[in-house]
Order: C-alpha cells, then structure tokens, then sequence
C-alpha cells in the first residue's frame, strides 16, 4: 500500500507507544489517526528512517482501502510521456487494476 502523510515528533512518538499510526494533519492543524471515521487503520509493523534523517518509511497492516477514495493506495494516476492513465476505479477495494 503506498500513502504519502506527515508526521511530527508527536504523532512519531503516539505510533511507536500505541502501534497505531498517527499522522500530523497540515490542512486541519491536528493529529490524524488513520481509520478513526473509517475503520482503515493502521498497524505499525515498523518504522525506517532514511540516511539524511528527514524521511520515514512505515511498514503497516493497513486495513481496509487506505486512499479516503477507497482505492488500495493513494497513488492511482500512472504518468507517461503523452497522457496520465488512472490505474484503479474507487470502490475496488484491495484490487489494483
């Protein structure tokens, strides 16, 4: 599943304690937990930092969709040189096409 989110040293430190992963909302100003009105959470299996420390990796057990368009992941447009093809259709569920 792939999902981009921010997180800040708050929502870093509520993941590793509780294993649910809680994301910083810029747009809302407030803390994020994934799946709280959905029920999509997610589990934190584990959490990688890269080698200029300014990027994490989370491995989850995402449940349900992790896309708010019910997509399996929030990257569904495919880029080419002459056009962006969408690669899955909401409601799909876990099935990428």
């Amino acid at each position: 599943v792939l999902m981009m989110a921010w997180m800040n040293r708050a929502s870093i430190e509520e993941t590793l304690a509780e294993g649910q992963v809680c994301y910083w909302s810029r747009s809302r100003q407030t803390y994020w937990r994934k799946g709280e009105s959905s029920g999509h959470r997610q589990r934190l299996i584990s959490m990688k930092l890269d080698c200029d420390g300014d990027t994490l990796l989370l491995l989850v057990d995402q449940q349900g969709p992790a896309c708010h368009t019910n997509r399996r992941d929030c990257f569904f447009y495919e880029i080419t040189p002459d056009r962006v093809i969408l690669t899955s259709n909401p409601d799909s569920g876990l099935n990428a096409s």
